[in-house]
């Protein structure tokens, strides 16, 4: 039996999900799109008995970062990872929109990850997928091993990502569900930024993508 972990946290105001990924054996952790509340999941992660080992970020609209700095002020170690093509994003509060809604705030990543780059973290291997679109330097992350997506706000259930915010394109993001998250296996489980988990499979039926010729 697998000892492959994920928990789900939505948190903040939009209820962006935040993902605890770890191995039981190991009890180190991954964690994806920290948006909001960082002693709420610094508390999750003490009631797991984890240890934060890095922070993946699928981009850098402010409610999936809020929270970076609190877990790295509790764990100065943990190293940030984002795609190459969202630095702007992160360091930039009137792109990433923080500045609309409250705080200025910005993020300096660790690692700027180029597509189809291998980071092997916390006993497990994610590969960086390119899927610009609802920004320009969003990413998804592939667990292969676990049949895992980590979609971010590129796709949803039945839905998928806005465009209307800074670095946003349409065209784009219909590309990259249909040419490079519809390419994979249908029984992938897919973890999107907001709402519940899905599949390949299902949102290659439903989702309104699958309509799109372009």
């Amino acid at each position: 039996m697998s000892d492959f972990r994920i928990k789900t946290y939505p948190v903040g105001q939009i209820g962006t999900n935040c993902y605890l990924i770890y191995r039981e054996s190991l009890k180190k952790a991954v964690i994806v799109d920290p948006g909001a509340d960082g002693a709420y999941i610094l508390d999750m992660c003490r009631e797991l008995s984890l240890v934060p080992e890095a922070i993946l970020l699928t981009h850098g609209h402010f409610d999936h970062i809020l929270a970076v700095k609190d877990l790295t002020e509790a764990f100065p170690e943990v190293k940030i990872y984002a795609g190459e093509k969202e630095k702007e994003m992160l360091s930039d509060p009137s792109v990433n929109l923080s500045s609309s809604f409250g705080k200025a705030y910005t993020v300096h990543a660790d690692g700027y990850e180029e597509d189809g780059a291998i980071l092997s973290l916390a006993g497990m291997t994610f590969k960086v997928l390119f899927t610009p679109g609802h920004t320009s330097g969003s990413v998804c992350y592939l667990i292969e091993s676990e049949n895992i997506l980590i979609s971010g706000d590129t796709l949803f259930l039945e839905s998928l990502g806005r465009t209307d915010f800074p670095t946003g394109d349409q065209t784009m993001i219909l590309r990259s569900i249909k040419e490079r998250l519809f390419a994979l296996p249908d029984d992938i489980l897919v973890y999107p930024g907001h709402g519940e988990a899905t599949t390949i499979g299902h949102e290659k039926a439903y989702n309104p993508v699958a309509l799109y010729r372009g």
